[in-house]
């Protein structure tokens, strides 16, 4: 089984040119280790996602870096993480969960138009969910569109530590864009982007905010807020004018108005970095 999930290289997306089978050969002592830090060293800070259990299956197949095939048919995406993943991520996937037990926890939505359904999956007693296994290699990215806050915790801080550490997709120095250079975010229109910069201005047109980055609003990067979003801003603390010479970091889908955006649905799109 191909996985043709693409991943950073000098800047760009690649996609891969061998198959899960030979990346399992020939990653044996490589998933072994991530399985010991996942479900050893991460279990006593990470163990936050605790929503309600959806039912239970046995992984059949890994279709890709966030996909799996249970026996009785069902397809399951790992939510909570963005397209592309990384490079490693189904051979790591097939590590953790082939031909194992899982437990799927979230809400109990309806198929996808391709007749996937999205859960936070954990091995069968296991405290710590796989995503969160991918995320601390740096083998995925966190969409910040997580509802649980316990669950957007443990993805966060999972993210944070590959990210720190610059390993998998964080290794790439252009993994995380500069809102400066909104060249290089539209580049990336209609693809899923972390960017980072200090936010210079705050407008509100109508209902919408525009957080922006730039001070020609027309090329600059910036961020969109509906306004029926503000009350869940606000109480995340990070009220929109609140953001004017902070910076920031962003994820969330490349859109061309004018100059790149990414509108914002969920407060876990951004975070204020610390110290900045």
């Amino acid at each position: 089984m191909t996985d043709t999930q693409p991943w950073f290289d000098r800047g760009r997306w690649v996609r891969p040119r061998w198959t899960t089978t030979t990346a399992m050969a020939n990653g044996a002592g490589f998933c072994a280790g991530l399985i010991t830090l996942a479900w050893a060293a991460s279990v006593p800070s990470w163990a936050a996602c605790t929503v309600d259990a959806q039912g239970s299956g046995h992984v059949g197949a890994i279709v890709d870096g966030r996909t799996l095939r249970l026996a009785d048919g069902r397809e399951i995406r790992l939510a909570g993480l963005a397209y592309p993943v990384g490079p490693h991520a189904a051979a790591v996937l097939a590590a953790l969960v082939g031909d194992r037990d899982v437990v799927l926890r979230g809400q109990d939505d309806a198929p996808d138009r391709y007749g996937r359904q999205s859960f936070y999956v954990f091995p069968d007693g296991a405290g710590v969910s796989v995503q969160a296994a991918l995320l601390a290699r740096g083998e995925a990215v966190y969409s910040g569109l997580v509802a649980d806050p316990g669950c957007a915790a443990e993805l966060g801080q999972a993210e944070a530590t590959a990210r720190t550490a610059r390993l998998g997709v964080w290794a790439d120095p252009d993994a995380i864009k500069n809102a400066e250079t909104p060249g290089d975010i539209l580049a990336l229109s209609g693809q899923f982007a972390v960017v980072e910069g200090k936010v210079v201005s705050v407008r509100q047109a109508g209902p919408t905010f525009y957080v922006n980055f730039g001070r020609r609003w027309t090329e600059g990067f910036a961020v969109t807020i509906s306004g029926r979003m503000m009350a869940a801003f606000e109480a995340a603390g990070v009220p929109p004018r609140s953001l004017e010479n902070r910076r920031v970091r962003v994820r969330g889908w490349v859109e061309r108005h004018g100059g790149p955006r990414i509108e914002l649905f969920r407060t876990g799109q951004i975070e204020l970095i610390a110290g900045r």
